[in-house]
């Protein structure tokens, strides 16, 4: 026995059709894909669409389409266009049956918003400016970012260690200044994942100002203290 002599029918044409057919929903359904995005007043999102004959979700990203998918009243959902491989043609065929009561449901959403912002006021209140407080909060940050760059120089000049650390406790809350030679890293209350008063990012809230402000000459005390005991340690040598 050679080999099978028989006819095997040729696939290529049914697959260029439906490929055709995918392409030119892909394209039509990117408009609408996209018109959707603009409408919803977002890169990402999807949308079911009813028709007699079953529901299309229509679901883009970035605005582009990602997928059309068509689910009947009964049988197998079919995905018309996809990131993955195209459709089965009889699948696709019983879809495109469908596909102009779809477009026509698209197209009623979008008619069912017209004139819903019509009644919308624009006559808004004045916003209520923030100049002051945030003056107020420049000027007290100001103050302990002074203070605490007096500290952090005078620790540079004692200990001589390019990096350092001062912390203290102040009524049970750590507060800890980093400094680089003399120049001030941080202030930071509360350990690890507490409030940085000064940092090298950006100023602090009004409201931790607020609350921990009123603590600042407690820490400022506490170095003091701090300098005080290390004059006391000197005077004990005996030379």
């Amino acid at each position: 026995m050679t080999g099978l002599d028989f006819d095997i029918a040729d696939a290529d044409a049914v697959a260029a059709d439906r490929d055709a057919v995918v392409a030119a929903v892909r394209e039509h359904a990117g408009r609408m894909a996209y018109a959707l995005a603009k409408l919803e007043g977002g890169d990402y999102g999807s949308r079911e669409f009813d028709t007699d004959d079953g529901e299309w979700t229509l679901k883009y990203e970035a605005g582009d389409l990602q997928y059309l998918r068509f689910s009947p009243r009964s049988g197998r959902e079919t995905y018309v266009v996809s990131t993955k491989q195209p459709p089965e043609p009889a699948a696709l065929a019983e879809a495109m049956g469908d596909y102009a009561a779809f477009v026509d449901a698209f197209n009623d959403h979008v008619r069912s918003l017209d004139g819903v912002l019509d009644d919308v006021s624009t006559d808004f209140p004045d916003a209520v400016s923030t100049e002051d407080v945030v003056a107020e909060r420049d000027r007290i940050v100001g103050r302990i970012r002074d203070l605490c760059g007096r500290m952090a120089g005078e620790l540079y000049r004692y200990e001589m260690d390019d990096y350092g650390t001062f912390a203290v406790r102040v009524d049970g809350t750590r507060w800890e200044l980093k400094r680089e030679e003399s120049q001030v890293s941080y202030l930071r209350v509360g350990g690890s994942g507490g409030t940085y008063l000064l940092s090298q990012y950006g100023p602090p809230s009004a409201p931790d100002v607020r609350e921990f402000a009123p603590d600042f000459p407690g820490f400022v005390a506490a170095y003091n203290d701090h300098v005080a005991e290390l004059e006391l340690d000197l005077e004990r040598i005996d030379l």
